[in-house]
């Protein structure tokens, strides 16, 4: 499957790209050789290949949860620019 220049003028217009005549031979030929790889891998055999999510086989990466003392109430509004009665105070969102 070959990309014309006038596909390639859709997509960039539909993606409010300006691009001048040279550019768009360019990714013709970049968007031509993609498909023409992704042809050759849809043409392998895969019936004996089982389906993967990695490469490589991954357990678990997350370290286990540790119960740990939080911070106070004082610490945590130690650098809050402003508090007022142990929270922190924002500036109003809606006028």
């Amino acid at each position: 499957m070959k990309i014309t220049q006038e596909e390639v003028a859709h997509v960039a217009m539909l993606a409010r790209l300006e691009l001048n005549a040279g550019e768009m031979e360019e990714i013709a030929g970049q968007l031509n050789d993609i498909l023409e790889y992704v042809d050759k891998l849809n043409r392998l055999d895969t019936t004996d290949v089982p389906p993967t999510m990695h490469v490589l086989p991954l357990a678990n990466v997350f370290r286990e949860d540790e119960p740990r003392p939080c911070l106070s109430r004082e610490e945590v509004l130690a650098n809050a620019p402003e508090a007022e009665d142990g929270m922190f105070r924002i500036p109003p969102v809606i006028e």
